[in-house]
């Protein structure tokens, strides 16, 4: 057996760590999958005999995860302007508990920070814990 690693900037929470080791471990010859969303790194133990480390890396590549991480830039027209050729804005979308049948969009123009600030009183719900 054999280990090869691989740096994956694609990797960045555990849904991607779920896809990856469903996908790797598809493949004949590879018998264990060890993947980190928090060093976005995945190490794989494969048989030489059965697959090489290079038709990993060609399926890591297909499915988009050794490629750089690239975010979407907001084109500077709206919705209304897609019309005429050009994109619209790349919006975000969040559903507080609080509001339950209000949905509220942000759109973050300068990319310097964090893209959604939560509102004052508008966290995360912790339930009372029962005495």
């Amino acid at each position: 057996m054999q280990k090869v690693n691989y740096e994956v900037p694609a990797l960045y929470g555990d849904h991607h760590v779920i896809e990856i080791r469903r996908i790797l471990l598809e493949l004949p010859g590879v018998i264990d999958v060890y993947a980190s969303s928090a060093f976005q790194f995945v190490e794989v133990t494969y048989d030489p005999e059965k697959i090489n480390d290079l038709e990993i890396a060609m399926k890591l590549d297909e499915a988009g995860y050794l490629g750089e991480w690239t975010v979407p830039i907001e084109a500077g027209a709206t919705a209304y302007h897609a019309e005429a050729g050009l994109k619209p804005y790349f919006r975000h979308t969040a559903a507080y508990e609080q509001t339950r049948l209000v949905v509220s969009f942000a759109q973050n123009v300068s990319y310097l920070g964090r893209p959604l600030w939560p509102c004052p009183g508008m966290g995360v719900i912790s339930k009372p814990m029962e005495e």
